[in-house]
């Protein structure tokens, strides 16, 4: 991929997720959202491998999916109370259809089958971006309306999440899959923590981001995918192998 796409494509991941946290409208958010999904597929499909392009169908069905759902419960919030605000959601089925939408998009339980597959079919430094700069644009949504969303919904969904996420990378050999699964049961602790204080959640959701880089960036530069990888990282990189 040349400099000059890269480029492009890193601008429109940034200016699709600013624009989602910076708008009080939903059609303003739902935009931002979209342009972040067409983003990343060409990302995804770098390698003209065949798993990379079933990853980035994959993501973007789902995520184009979630979307629909945005927009749908947006515009029946909008039918219900007349106005399209983020922070006014009263209808309650738009509420609901709203956090399902979310856990959709940020991969939680029992919505989260895209996200091991995604991980497994793409490059490290692409799954560093899905696993924290993907999050954000959906966690600011949920984080906007965390005191209007459906508070029950996001409660099951996060400790399912926890649940699944923890079991689910006991039995993986590669690395992306025991990652994603990480990624899934922290998600589910921050949609936990969101019914209770969404600045408990915010401060979470950084910490998580600031755990997740460093591990993924370390993987990278020792070249290691599989757990029987991590058994030699030492030969090659003897100060790395402790922090792995």
């Amino acid at each position: 991929m040349s400099p000059m796409i890269t480029s492009i494509l890193i601008l429109s991941l940034a200016t699709g997720t600013i624009i989602t946290m910076a708008s009080f409208h939903w059609l303003l958010a739902w935009m931002g959202l979209e342009l972040n999904t067409l983003a990343i597929l060409p990302v995804i499909s770098e390698s003209h491998h065949p798993r990379a392009t079933e990853a980035s169908t994959k993501y973007f069905l789902t995520q184009a999916a979630a979307s629909s759902l945005i927009l749908f419960s947006s515009v029946m919030n909008a039918q219900a109370t007349g106005q399209w605000s983020i922070l006014q959601l009263e209808d309650p089925l738009a509420q609901t259809l709203l956090t399902v939408a979310l856990a959709m998009k940020l991969g939680l339980a029992p919505a989260h089958f895209w996200l091991p597959e995604v991980l497994q079919g793409s490059s490290f430094k692409t799954g560093l971006i899905i696993i924290t700069w993907q999050k954000l644009a959906p966690m600011t949504l949920l984080l906007l309306t965390w005191n209007q969303a459906s508070m029950l919904t996001l409660m099951m969904m996060g400790s399912l999440s926890v649940a699944v996420g923890g079991l689910g990378g006991l039995n993986q050999t590669q690395l992306r899959k025991v990652i994603a699964f990480s990624s899934i049961a922290h998600l589910g602790w921050m949609a936990t923590i969101v019914t209770k204080s969404n600045k408990l959640a915010l401060l979470n959701l950084t910490m998580y981001i600031v755990i997740s880089t460093p591990m993924m960036l370390s993987l990278i530069f020792s070249s290691t995918k599989t757990t029987q990888d991590l058994t030699t990282t030492w030969t090659t990189s003897p100060m790395l192998a402790p922090l792995t």
